[in-house]
């Protein structure tokens, strides 16, 4: 008898239903795209302050020395320099230079270590983890166990310490052990919409309270929906689009989150990808009306050749103009370069821009 795989739902999934959200499946879970509607919803993120339940995401514990224990070989970012109680964005990759996952590193003791990952890759990169540590035993995979809330926007921290206090001193990327209603959770200064935010880690039993009391206090509920518009406008990567196991991080422009100093698993395959020079080069494109790139979309030149395709693309409510990100052939890569998207018989203008596009936000303030 066939079984048909069922979506995962989160601790909050009755509460999403309660405010009316738009599910949807993603990562084999599901979670909320909408609630009041993504503009509305992109506002109170760029101006305000917005929750997100993330309790989809990975989070694995590893106890040891970061080199004893092979930790160190997983990621391309250097972990045993890391300060305690501070996080650091990295990615693992396969033998061939490909992009497993990227992921965030908290160093919780000097010892003891929490990898945040991605909700589709999180089995998978459980298995390669414990696969490459020297000691299988020092892995644990705690995802069930935790609830994670994302609140975000540049009033964030008003909203937050009112629950939490303390938050306030925490510094970009560095993070803390709080008690909170009556619960211990772990809050990071760190987020993924370009805007000042925090990442809350604890017990369902904990953070649910503070979800119900983040809304009593202002946050406006957002969803999947503008968490993509945010981040894109930004030029963020999202994995199975910029970044993939058929996909170099040099071809994602994120090069500069690798030590060469050290050993790392693709050492040897991006070095060598380093030495000749990536074909492709992910760009973000903004386009010159209001007709959004979406992935898939062909990018071509001035002259008609096709150079490259489109990864992610939305709407930007901020530029009111179409925005994407794209992986173009390198010669194409300029800032100012002049292209086009969509059917060759009805292309849309766009430019090459920097990233990010999207430079007002809150995030380091």
């Amino acid at each position: 008898m066939l079984t048909q795989n069922v979506d995962k739902q989160t601790p909050l999934h009755d509460e999403h239903l309660r405010l009316s959200a738009q599910m949807m499946s993603f990562g084999g879970w599901t979670m909320p795209l909408k609630y009041s509607g993504i503009l509305d919803e992109y506002e109170h993120a760029r101006h305000g302050v917005t929750v997100f339940d993330t309790s989809h995401m990975g989070e694995f514990i590893i106890e040891g020395d970061a080199r004893t224990i092979g930790l160190e070989r997983i990621v391309t970012q250097p972990l045993s320099t890391m300060p305690v109680k501070s996080c650091r964005y990295g990615l693992m990759l396969n033998a061939q230079g490909g992009v497993k996952d990227d992921l965030v590193v908290y160093r919780l003791a000097v010892n003891r270590w929490m990898l945040v990952v991605n909700a589709g890759t999180t089995e998978s990169d459980a298995f390669h983890i414990q696969e490459c540590l020297a000691d299988r035993g020092a892995f644990q995979n705690v995802s069930d166990e935790i609830l994670k809330l994302d609140v975000q926007g540049p009033r964030s921290r008003d909203v937050l310490r009112a629950i939490i206090p303390g938050i306030e001193k925490l510094d970009y990327y560095t993070f803390d052990e709080f008690c909170a209603l009556g619960q211990n959770m772990i809050v990071s200064r760190t987020g993924y919409t370009g805007e000042l935010g925090y990442e809350i880690y604890g017990p369902a039993d904990g953070v649910r309270p503070c979800w119900e009391r983040l809304l009593d206090g202002g946050a406006k509920p957002a969803g999947l929906g503008v968490r993509d518009v945010l981040r894109i406008e930004m030029g963020y990567p999202l994995y199975g689009h910029e970044i993939s196991e058929t996909m170099s991080l040099l071809e994602a422009g994120l090069g500069k989150f690798v030590d060469w100093d050290k050993d790392f698993i693709g050492k040897e395959a991006v070095g060598a990808e380093k030495a000749r020079g990536a074909c492709r080069k992910s760009v973000m494109i903004l386009s010159d009306s209001r007709r959004a790139p979406r992935a898939g979309h062909a990018v071509w030149a001035e002259d008609g050749r096709e150079i490259g395709v489109l990864t992610s693309g939305t709407f930007s409510p901020f530029f009111k103009k179409g925005v994407g990100l794209a992986l173009v052939q390198t010669e194409y890569n300029q800032a100012g370069q002049k292209v086009a998207f969509g059917e060759k018989t009805n292309p849309s203008a766009a430019a090459i821009v920097r990233r990010p596009v999207y430079q007002q936000g809150s995030l380091k303030h």
